[in-house]
């Protein structure tokens, strides 16, 4: 299933399946080369290959943003149901967007913020209240706190793929579902 947001940015989004995979792992290495050359020290090129996004395609749903239903890829993310790792065990109320990430040479200014938006609808329409995500650094914290989300807590020791282990920020916002709107 493909939609099309209508305003600026013109992006369209559909899932991801195994035919992306090799187009989520260079946009994934990009992402980390771009941080890297603005000092975040956080992703590293190389570090999620295949197996990484065969994994999440498998598990939940991996969403790709595109310039129109045709064009090149603008971003991705992750959306887990369930994160233990940083979250703990959890009632099912929650959706979790990881790997947010954008082509810097083909999005179009807005196109992160309008893929998180994208991400909130789908979990609102799963009936879930809450979109919630992890960070390592300040700067990743005031773009998505600016992006309406709260910082509710900090997990010293999250155990992240290879078995890495890292502290991170836990943030959420509470959605707009079917049962909120009036009508």
């Amino acid at each position: 299933m493909s939609e099309t947001l209508t305003s600026a940015p013109a992006l369209s989004f559909r899932q991801a399946d195994e035919r992306d995979i090799a187009e989520l792992v260079r946009l994934r290495d990009a992402a980390a080369r771009w941080q890297m050359s603005c000092g975040i020290d956080q992703w590293k090129p190389g570090e999620m290959g295949s197996d990484h996004f065969r994994a999440r395609l498998a598990e939940g749903e991996v969403w790709l943003a595109t310039l129109g239903p045709d064009g090149p890829t603008a971003g991705a993310w992750e959306l887990w149901w369930e994160d233990v790792a940083a979250w703990g065990a959890q009632p099912p109320v929650a959706g979790y967007v990881h790997r947010l990430m954008t082509d810097r040479g083909a999005a179009p200014a807005g196109a992160g913020r309008a893929m998180l938006a994208r991400a909130e609808r789908r979990i609102a329409a799963a009936g879930r209240e809450l979109c919630r995500l992890d960070c390592r650094n300040a700067r990743l914290r005031r773009y998505y706190e600016d992006a309406g989300y709260t910082v509710v807590g900090e997990t010293a020791a999250k155990q992240g793929d290879g078995g890495k282990r890292y502290a991170v920020t836990l943030l959420e916002k509470r959605l707009v579902t079917g049962a909120d709107r009036a009508y």
